[in-house]
């Protein structure tokens, strides 16, 4: 469910049940989470640079946490992303229909959007899990435990469905328009 438009205003906010509340609040920390693991991945690679060029160093760890950095400030960062319909949005086929046709265009795409995130948040999570009982860690001399690395996609994936989950109830129970689009 997006927050992000000017039409809701505080009273609106007030009103919502607890659950749309707590999605949102998880949405809006994994966007702050992502910027967070970017930044870390922007001084990295400076002080990677330092290192090589100005000290002529080499460097161990750097590369590897940066690629890891940023992969896991997108996948937590998706369900940001979807709260704020941020994402690539072609509304050619809403505009084109009726009220009623949006809305069960709507819960079809957020129905078939979660069944496919949820199956991605299966097998994630079996990787998650096989990295994580045998042990596996980097080929790199760095070597970090993997399962640290993969427990982004289950984390990313787990929390994109809850704001998918809660998109499609703002759409069921009326609190938000299907699309963001008002009546015709």
């Amino acid at each position: 469910m997006s927050d992000h438009s000017n039409t809701n205003d505080q009273s609106d906010t007030k009103t919502k049940p607890i659950f749309f509340k707590v999605v949102s609040f998880l949405s809006t920390m994994s966007g702050w989470c992502s910027a967070g693991m970017t930044l870390m991945a922007i001084a990295i690679t400076c002080q990677m640079i330092f290192v090589r060029f100005v000290l002529n160093g080499s460097t161990v760890w750097q590369t590897e946490a940066v690629v890891f950095l940023i992969v896991a400030a997108t996948l937590i960062g998706l369900p940001f992303v979807q709260q704020l319909r941020g994402h690539v949005n072609v509304n050619l086929i809403p505009l084109m229909l009726p009220a009623k046709g949006r809305y069960i265009l709507a819960i079809f795409t957020y129905s078939v959007a979660i069944i496919t995130i949820t199956m991605m948040l299966w097998f994630s999570y079996e990787f998650w899990h096989l990295a994580f009982t045998r042990g596996w860690t980097s080929d790199s001399v760095w070597a970090p435990k993997l399962w640290i690395v993969y427990s982004s996609l289950p984390i990313g994936f787990g929390l994109l469905i809850l704001q998918l989950v809660a998109d499609l109830a703002a759409v069921v129970l009326k609190i938000e328009p299907p699309f963001g689009l008002g009546e015709d």
